[in-house]
């Protein structure tokens, strides 16, 4: 059986197509921002869309919601305002679980989360979820652990009914040898990433940044798509998590 996706905060849709490229099925996004809801109608035109979170009353069936609500309230280079924060949204994302009660849940967020206000955030989402009926694992991947050019650490919860009795942990090692051995290799060196990419770009220099490409001045939503970019997920990452969600319900 194939799993239903619905997709909050969806952004480019990272998850989306992680999620995609693992064998599940998007049923809909939440997206409020113009351009991100352009890239999204533009690879997913048949998906259902909605634009507020916050105005949603009814969402239909799925088995997963997935989604990385706004980071900034507990990012360490913001003003960790935590939940007082009107960007704050986890209450919206636990509305909506709480509206479509999902077999699965799965969070992304920095790494930040977990010691803002002394843990007493990521606390609360735990109690949360608990209350509902809720198990949870998480775990902080970088990029560079899945073959990638750069760092980027980010918090990834993923929640699942009590009613599972799984088998093994969501975030074994065992789990990820398993999706790609030959692919990827799990390290907690986040410096290999420098490595990877020259052997990738082997012609291009440690400069990242290079004066060639189209110009800024002609590249009329270079600001819009680096912001939706800085703010996206690695799919690569959300396909591994989705194809450990579906052998742990195979295995169920």
């Amino acid at each position: 059986m194939t799993l239903t996706v619905g997709s909050l905060f969806s952004g480019i849709g990272g998850f989306d197509l992680g999620f995609e490229k693992a064998g599940m099925e998007i049923r809909w996004q939440v997206e409020i921002d113009e351009f991100c809801q352009k890239v999204l109608e533009q690879h997913w035109p048949n998906v259902e869309r909605f634009d507020d979170i916050k105005n949603i009353q009814e969402l239909p069936y799925v088995d997963l919601i997935c989604g990385g609500f706004p980071c900034q309230p507990v990012s360490t280079c913001g003003r960790h305002k935590g939940d007082e924060d009107e960007r704050w949204l986890w209450p919206e994302f636990y509305r909506i679980v709480c509206m479509v009660k999902p077999e699965w849940i799965v969070v992304e967020n920095v790494a930040g989360l977990l010691s803002a206000k002394n843990g007493q955030l990521f606390g609360g989402i735990l109690a949360n979820l608990a209350q509902s009926g809720y198990n949870a694992e998480w775990q902080v991947f970088s990029a560079s652990q899945f073959g990638l050019p750069h760092i980027r650490k980010r918090l990834f919860l993923v929640a699942y009914s009590n009613s599972k009795r799984l088998h093994k942990n969501i975030f074994s090692k065992k789990s990820y040898l398993q999706y790609d051995k030959e692919r990827y290799k799990l390290s907690n060196d986040s410096s290999i990433y420098i490595d990877v990419f020259k052997r990738s770009y082997p012609n291009i220099s440690d400069y990242i940044r290079e004066a060639n490409g189209i110009s800024s001045e002609l590249d009329k939503f270079r600001n819009e798509r680096i912001k939706a970019i800085g703010n996206s997920i690695v799919p690569t990452i959300a396909e591994y998590i989705g194809k450990s969600i579906i052998s742990s319900t195979n295995d169920y």
